[in-house]
């Protein structure tokens, strides 16, 4: 297993922490550098999905709300996630860019 992996393991798990406890408001921060540190080792043949899966989860984040007792604290979970894959995203955009315009 690799730094990569384990650091993107560690990124998620942070998320699904401060979506289910959101008492320290540094939570945002961690997650934002987690997220764009994770999106420096996304492999190439990866980046489609990391795209496609921070759109997605963007869009549906707010959508299981409405389930008694646990839907709060799905939502607030899938909500740590976007900011996860967004922040990764943004890396991932940002390396690719500097690929295709390195001589």
């Amino acid at each position: 297993m690799g730094v990569g992996k384990i650091i993107q393991i560690i990124a998620v798990l942070a998320a699904v922490v401060a979506g289910l406890w959101s008492g320290f408001p540094e939570a945002a921060m961690v997650i934002a550098i987690l997220g764009a540190v994770a999106g420096w080792f996304v492999a190439e043949e990866d980046r489609q999905r990391v795209l496609i899966a921070a759109i997605a989860l963007s869009i549906v984040s707010g959508g299981l709300g409405a389930i008694p007792a646990i839907g709060e604290h799905i939502s607030n979970i899938m909500g740590s996630l976007a900011s996860l894959y967004a922040a990764g995203s943004i890396t991932v955009i940002l390396v690719a860019l500097y690929e295709k315009l390195k001589p």
